[in-house]
């Protein structure tokens, strides 16, 4: 029985089991490591000397069963890692580990586990999002550096992608995604991004590495302020570049819906418009919620009987004329005043997307929310982020 933990600039890979197994893991780390590296310095047009990768990166390996026991070990709440996950392609994805968390450890709500850790109806202790936005290689989504980010696809086709990637693996969910704007905002560190055309529009030294005839930026291009903890190891590009699928939430006819928990992780979940997997999101009673939109103002209700129209503006003129634990897991609130709500209560079923985009200066950001477009949508700025649990 061998065990390693592997370290470079933010990234950590840890295995146990047999030499052999472990040797492996240790060498497809350590290549793919120096890949990035020169892929870095060729991007960024850096000039330090990689002729000696190998042997810094063989430096930054720790053997030290002292501290992988530490990490076995930590209590349950927003711990995490990054580590790279193989998918059944042979080619790895940089994921943020999430350990398992109650609402009122997060936001103060009751001592219920968080949605995102409850999948098919079982807990899970972890689950596992992408670092960066994703990339396509061969028709299946991956979270690498410094790549362009996957556009001009439609919700459907990448979440298909996300499953074809092997059990566990799926397109990240709007239970993830509320998990995600939740941390960010009970540690203080509600992330910066490409809002302003590569720059954060707060300060235009925060900067990105841009694609060319575009105003997207390359994945995890950003400062570490640009992630969801403010580290470089954090989820890069929650807030801006491009808007996000967070499959499991959509607004039909006015009324608000959701995938129970985190089963939209499923791919036997059946999220059609159709679908059976859809129910709906309530208040604190059970009273299901609608979503009004009168006078240029955005306000969530129980009333069923409601003025429908289409609406945006900033979560701190959105009426919350409700109490629901179950909006607050999912990150639709006002988590931050001036990221953008957007809402079409009028006849038809609309998905919701995350994040804003390049353009969005202050109304971009990891709570922004749109309920607003159609399944169908597909156009070049919107993509997506895989997500992964170990099945039990």
């Amino acid at each position: 029985m061998a065990k390693i933990l592997c370290n470079y600039f933010g990234l950590s890979m840890a295995a146990e089991g047999k030499s052999e197994f472990v040797g492996r893991q240790a060498a497809a780390f350590l290549g793919y490591v120096q890949q990035d590296a020169e892929r870095c310095a060729e991007n960024c047009g850096c000039a330090e000397d990689l002729s000696d990768a190998p042997e810094k990166i063989k430096r930054e390996i720790l053997r030290n069963d002292e501290e992988l026991r530490r990490r076995e070990q930590t209590a349950p709440g927003v711990e995490h890692d990054v580590v790279a996950i193989y998918d059944n392609a042979g080619i790895p994805s940089i994921m943020h580990r999430f350990r398992r968390v109650t609402n009122k450890e997060l936001f103060g709500g009751s001592d219920a586990v968080h949605p995102a850790f409850i999948i098919g109806g079982e807990v899970y202790d972890e689950i596992y999002i992408s670092v960066y936005e994703n990339t396509m290689i061969n028709g299946k989504p991956y979270s690498l550096p410094l790549q362009e980010p996957v556009t001009n696809i439609t919700m459907e086709d990448f979440a298909q992608a996300c499953f074809s990637k092997g059990e566990g693996w799926h397109c990240l969910t709007a239970a993830e995604w509320g998990l995600l704007a939740d941390t960010s905002l009970k540690l203080g560190t509600l992330p910066h991004g490409n809002t302003n055309c590569s720059h954060w529009h707060g300060d235009d030294k925060e900067q990105g590495i841009i694609i060319e005839d575009s105003y997207k930026t390359l994945t995890g291009s950003g400062p570490a302020t640009w992630t969801h903890d403010h580290t470089a190891s954090g989820v890069h590009d929650l807030c801006g570049n491009i808007w996000e699928f967070a499959r499991g939430v959509r607004i039909r006819d006015g009324a608000l819906w959701a995938a129970e928990n985190n089963d939209a992780a499923l791919p036997e979940t059946d999220l059609t418009e159709c679908g059976d997997g859809w129910k709906p999101i309530t208040d604190a009673e059970g009273h299901p919620l609608y979503v009004a939109v009168e006078d240029n103002k955005i306000t969530f209700n129980t009333y069923p009987s409601i003025h429908r129209d289409y609406c945006g503006c900033v979560w701190g003129n959105v009426r919350m004329n409700c109490d629901s634990e179950q909006l607050r897991a999912l990150a639709l609130f006002a988590g931050e005043e001036k990221a953008g709500c957007y809402v079409d209560s009028t006849e038809g079923e609309y998905i919701l997307v995350r994040g804003g985009r390049w353009s969005d200066g202050g109304h971009a950001g990891v709570f922004y929310s749109s309920l607003g477009a159609p399944r169908s949508n597909a156009y070049g700025g919107i993509g997506g982020r895989s997500a992964y649990f170990k099945k039990h």
